[in-house]
C-alpha cells in the first residue's frame, strides 16, 4: 500500500472507466464501495490513444487518493463497439478510432497497470448498471439516445446480455418496411425516428434558416408550430422505445440517457405525454402507469463510471482473473 500526505495509508480499491468518443470518465472506490475520486480526461483516439487516456485517467484517480497503480484491485470498463466480455476485446468502436480487428483493451491495460482482473463491457450497459444502483432498483434499462438508439438491460439485479450480445438493440427493431434505409440495412428501423440524429435531421428539414441554431424544445417553447410537431412526433418515437422495454423485459423503470437527454424536463413531460395519451385508448396501458416510469439521465451524471465500478467490484470478489485475449 501507498501513504497519503499524512502518511495514513491509501486503501486498496476499484477503478470503473467509461470510455468514450470524446472523453473518459472514471471512478475510483475504495475497498468499502465508498468513492474516493473522480476524473475526466480527454479521449485519444487509436488503440494505442484510447490506453494512453485510460491510463492518464487511471493515474489521475490515484494520485488524487494517494494511491499507486499497484493498489488497484480490479478495474472495469464501459466502451463503445461490440464487446467480447469474455476475451476483454473491442470491435467496431468507430468513435474510439477502433476498426473491425479485435483490439485486446483489457490485457493492454492489464499489463501497463499491474492489474490481474479487468473486465471490458458495452458502455450502454455499463450505464444500466450504474442508473439501476443509482435509483436503488433491481430492474431498469438504460435508454441510451444518440447517434443511435440502444438498451441497456437489468432484471432483478443482473445485467441481460443476451445470446450473441444483442438484448437491447431496440434500434433495430423495424416499424416500417417502406422506411428510409437504416445503416444496418433494414428499412424503418426503430432507430430512424429516435435517435438523436433523427430528432436534428427532421428539425434540420422544419427549421426556418431565420431561427439560428435554436434547439427544437426551445423553439417549439416560443411557439413555433413546426418545431412543436418535430417534438410530438420524436416524444412518439420515444414513447414506442419505452413502452417496447416494459413489455418486452417488464422493467420498472425506463432511464433516458445519451445526448439527447440534455434536453431534460421537456423531453420527459413530452415522452410522459405521449404515453398517457396512448393510456386514454387502452385499460391495458392505462394499468402500466408508464408516464410514471420514465426518468431523464443528463450528461452530467456519470452513472457509466459507476456501473463500470460495479463491475470491477464483481471482478475482484472472483477467485481466478478473467483469461484475457492476447
Amino acid at each position: 500500500m501507498t501513504q497519503d500526505a499524512g502518511g495514513a495509508q491509501a486503501p486498496a480499491g476499484v477503478i470503473g472507466l467509461d470510455i468514450g468518443g470524446t472523453k473518459v470518465r472514471g471512478l475510483l472506490r475504495d475497498a468499502d464501495g465508498v468513492p474516493v475520486s473522480t476524473a475526466r480526461v480527454l479521449t485519444r483516439q487509436g488503440p494505442q490513444g484510447v490506453v494512453a487516456s485510460a491510463l492518464e485517467c487511471i493515474d489521475m484517480l490515484l494520485s488524487d487518493a494517494g494511491a499507486a497503480r499497484h493498489d488497484v484491485r480490479a478495474i472495469g470498463i464501459g466502451v463503445p463497439g461490440v464487446v467480447d466480455v469474455a476475451a476483454g476485446t473491442v470491435t467496431s468502436a468507430v468513435n474510439l478510432g477502433i476498426g473491425p480487428e479485435p483490439f485486446a483493451l483489457a490485457r493492454a491495460l492489464t499489463e501497463q497497470v499491474g492489474c490481474l482482473r479487468v473486465r471490458l463491457e458495452n458502455d450502454v450497459n455499463v450505464a444500466a448498471l450504474g442508473a439501476a444502483r443509482t435509483l436503488g432498483i433491481d430492474d431498469a434499462a438504460y435508454l441510451a439516445l444518440g447517434t443511435g438508439v440502444a438498451a441497456g438491460i437489468v432484471l432483478s439485479g443482473r445485467l441481460l446480455r443476451g445470446h450473441l450480445g444483442v438484448a437491447g438493440e431496440i434500434g433495430h427493431v423495424p416499424l416500417d418496411a417502406t422506411g428510409p434505409r437504416c445503416s444496418c440495412g433494414q428499412r424503418g428501423c426503430l432507430e430512424m425516428s429516435a435517435s438523436g440524429a433523427a430528432l436534428s435531421a427532421a428539425w434540420a428539414a422544419q427549421r426556418d434558416p431565420g431561427t439560428g441554431e435554436v434547439d427544437v424544445f426551445t423553439a417549439a417553447a416560443r411557439g413555433d408550430q413546426g418545431a412543436g410537431r418535430v417534438c410530438r412526433e420524436y416524444a412518439q418515437a420515444v414513447a414506442t422505445c419505452v413502452q417496447l422495454l416494459v413489455l418486452a423485459c417488464g422493467v420498472r423503470t425506463v432511464v433516458i440517457g445519451g445526448g439527447v437527454a440534455d434536453i431534460g424536463r421537456p423531453l420527459q413531460d413530452a415522452v410522459a405525454d405521449a404515453l398517457a395519451a396512448r393510456a386514454t385508448h387502452s385499460p391495458f396501458l392505462a394499468g402500466l402507469h408508464l408516464p410514471d416510469r420514465v426518468v431523464l439521465c443528463g450528461g452530467s451524471d456519470d452513472v457509466a463510471a459507476l456501473g463500470a465500478a460495479l463491475l470491477a467490484t464483481e471482478a475482484a470478489a472472483d477467485d481466478q482473473p478473467l483469461e484475457l485475449a492476447v
